[in-house]
């Protein structure tokens, strides 16, 4: 595979695919690969070529770069296919936040669980269920990269929707957490080993260290000495649970019922509600300038990102070793959570794939908080597979945030909204209002 073929669905989501981009082409062994650029919005699909094609040669690369408004066009005989999609981009996403706000629910993120999280989910499915289908059938031994969230629901939904194996979620959560970690505890990150495992946006650093020395207890004490550092969800959770979890606070404290649900916790841990809405508009914004600059001709300064995707590329195109950390179907890999729920552990990945490593059994607390997670996301694929929109409901009330929040009539009355809003993105069957 001495000139792979990389497609990249979604790709006007211009900033992340820049960054994609800046990494391929950091790569001597990647700088003449066919990058195939598709999306359904022209403006941003013209804007993103123009801006592979400034990259490129801003890194001395020599790429084929391709445009396609047809999907199967990027698609056909690709070695690689990234995921970047966000099915109905901001209009969506503020739907998330408005009408559940109106039944006073509290979300930060919305993208993993909760009801953001759920119909984030719904949405994506039917695009996800059409890219299996021709992936099978233009390019069946490609690797599908998938970032678009929510991770661990778009995973087990692809794998059995599709009967796609060649899947792989990639999150850089694991990652900057032990590089912020390293920072805190002022260790070069190049010296520290670790170890995590568990679910997408809630693994568990299970090992830290440094030389073989274990580094938790230097963290213990940096935090009993930092009244600002225990203000921090993580940081809460990691003094209760004994191990520190690899999610920003703000995205920890929607899988919890815990906090979200509380105002004097709120004050105390400091928590952004509505923080996406936020990036959202940011996001917006970048968009635009870098649209403007590229047809100005204007500088575009543009850095690299550190992220797996062109990591994986690489080990599988050169046989370079590497471990990463993926989101795969369990299949054994953590003994006490579901076998049909997708998990995050380290993986190897070099001329042979991606191939996940198995983490035993998890600490019987943390377990039990993952295994809350997958039931609800097992709902929500359930809901989808059976078309079945009582599922969406038995989702809602299973959630923890949710249900900590909220009686059981004003759930259903919650998605019955939701649905209505969003019926349109959903697959037929699931529109019905159930009152």
């Amino acid at each position: 595979m001495s000139t792979p073929k990389i497609a990249f669905i979604g790709a006007g989501s211009v900033v992340f695919t820049q960054g994609l981009l800046a990494d391929l082409f950091a790569f001597p062994e990647l700088k003449d690969a066919h990058i195939a650029l598709h999306d359904i919005d022209a403006e941003r699909l013209g804007t993103a070529e123009a801006a592979a094609r400034h990259i490129a040669a801003e890194r001395g690369a020599r790429p084929r770069i391709t445009a396609h408004a047809d999907r199967r066009e990027a698609l056909a005989g690709a070695d690689f296919v990234i995921n970047i999609v966000q099915v109905g981009m901001g209009e969506a996403t503020r739907t998330d936040f408005e009408i559940p706000a109106r039944y006073g629910l509290r979300q930060t993120i919305g993208d993993t669980l909760g009801v953001g999280g759920i119909f984030r989910a719904l949405r994506t499915f039917p695009l996800l269920k059409a890219l299996g289908e021709d992936i099978a059938a233009v390019c069946p031994d490609a690797w599908l990269l998938n970032y678009t969230n929510p991770m661990a629901m778009n995973v087990q939904y692809l794998t059995e929707a599709t009967g796609l194996t060649r899947v792989v979620g990639l999150c850089h959560s694991v990652y900057w957490t032990m590089r912020d970690l390293s920072d805190l505890l002022g260790v070069p990150f190049e010296e520290v080993t670790y170890r995590a495992a568990g679910v997408n946006h809630q693994a568990w650093v299970l090992r830290f260290e440094r030389d073989g020395e274990d580094l938790y207890p230097r963290l213990d004490a940096l935090i009993a000495g930092d009244e600002q550092l225990r203000r921090r969800v993580r940081v809460d959770m990691y003094r209760r649970l004994g191990y520190y979890p690899t999610e920003t606070s703000e995205h920890s404290s929607e899988y919890v019922p815990w906090y979200l649900g509380h105002d004097s916790e709120i004050e105390r841990l400091r928590l952004p509600i509505g923080a996406y809405l936020d990036i959202v508009d940011e996001n917006v914004a970048t968009y635009e300038k870098t649209r403007d600059a590229l047809a100005a001709g204007a500088p575009l300064q543009v850095e690299g990102t550190m992220e797996y995707a062109p990591q994986i590329i690489h080990s599988i195109t050169t046989g370079t070793p590497r471990t990463i950390y993926g989101n795969v179907p369990n299949h054994g890999l953590i003994e006490n959570l579901p076998a049909r729920g997708t998990v995050e552990v380290p993986c190897l990945v070099d001329a042979m794939g991606v191939q996940p490593t198995r983490a035993g059994e998890l600490p019987p607390q943390l377990a039990a908080l993952n295994r809350a997670y997958l039931s609800m996301n097992d709902l929500v694929v359930r809901a989808a597979l059976e078309d079945d929109p009582r599922h969406i409901r038995h989702a809602a009330m299973m959630d923890p945030a949710t249900a900590g929040a909220l009686p059981v009539e004003r759930i259903w009355q919650l998605c019955d909204d939701m649905v209505a809003a969003h019926a349109d993105r959903l697959q037929p069957g699931l529109r019905a209002n159930l009152g």
